[in-house]
């Protein structure tokens, strides 16, 4: 992580083939520590750079899945309940122990308050994605996935985790990162917007859909069995589909099926029985299939350069 070229040159030898500006944004959140707003379309690699991340450096990747009625109790901690009902249940066959020789209501009263907060201690507590990535000692990646799918209510949540690092637990208190504090990414796929006071505390980075050159080097990087005419062709056609007023258009991670799904058939050059046959690895829903089964003449002879 010295320069921005060798952070390119890193994400390079693990597979991720991406623009200058991915390795420029990933070498900046690792340098200052400033989490990462990551968005696009579905499918353009931005979980894949989060997880290449975690590689690269050699820490653990710590995943938050975020999804609708997301709260506090899976994404950073909740108590054992179970643990704290069997301590319970030996607290009362101890019960005169436990008093030790209390007088009156108001000294029993007192005695078992103190049981009481032991109840609400770290032995008690169950972390979960966002607790767990600040006790990394040796730090962690913490990848916060599809952030827009959660409420606005969780996004408030984060905040004082992606500013300063740290969490507040009422029954306990503030904890700090433990060491290192995690390399944070968050993914949206922009199904909405974000808070403006998340977007502050972060880096931002927009992914697109890859120009064609840039799609062929990730097909080699992935595939790299596949034939370079046929990488030109599937590429070729992938870039067609994109430009047509489909539902879903094939994304990268399609066009990384595709490509496998051509070698596994141990086809050497596209053609339209081939294409029809395997248009369901690309296309999602059945219309977008019907529109372009009705152009596949016109997208196969663009394809072949005619």
């Amino acid at each position: 992580m010295a320069s921005v070229d060798t952070v390119r040159a890193a994400l390079e030898r693990h597979r991720y083939i991406g623009s200058s500006r991915i390795a420029t944004v990933t070498y900046l959140a690792y340098q200052l520590r400033k989490p990462v707003l990551v968005e696009g379309p579905p499918g353009v690699g931005k979980t894949e750079l989060a997880k290449t991340a975690a590689r690269m450096l050699g820490l653990p990747l710590i995943r938050l899945q975020c999804y609708e009625g997301l709260d506090e109790a899976k994404a950073l901690y909740e108590w054992k309940y179970g643990k704290q009902l069997l301590y319970i249940q030996v607290l009362k066959e101890q019960l005169d122990d436990a008093l030790g020789g209390a007088k009156g209501l108001r000294q029993s009263v007192e005695r078992l308050h103190e049981y009481g907060d032991i109840f609400f201690s770290e032995e008690f507590l169950e972390p979960r994605p966002l607790l767990k990535a600040l006790r990394e000692a040796e730090g962690s990646v913490l990848l916060i996935d599809e952030i827009d799918k959660s409420d606005e209510e969780f996004e408030s949540l984060l905040l004082e985790m992606l500013s300063d690092y740290q969490v507040t637990i009422p029954e306990i208190g503030t904890i700090a990162a433990s060491g290192q504090p995690p390399i944070v990414f968050l993914t949206s796929n922009n199904s909405r917007e974000v808070s403006d006071a998340l977007k502050r505390r972060c880096l931002h980075l927009y992914i697109p859909y890859p120009d064609a050159a840039l799609e062929q080097q990730i097909i080699q990087a992935k595939v790299p069995e596949i034939t370079l005419e046929l990488r030109r062709q599937l590429v070729a056609f992938v870039q067609a589909l994109r430009e047509m007023d489909l539902r879903k258009a094939p994304a990268i991670s399609e066009t990384i099926d595709w490509a496998r799904t051509l070698l596994l058939l141990h086809i050497d050059a596209l053609d339209d029985g081939w294409i029809r046959e395997t248009l369901n690895v690309l296309l999602k829903f059945q219309d977008d299939v019907e529109s372009v089964e009705a152009q596949l003449p016109y997208l196969t002879r663009r394809v072949a350069g005619i």
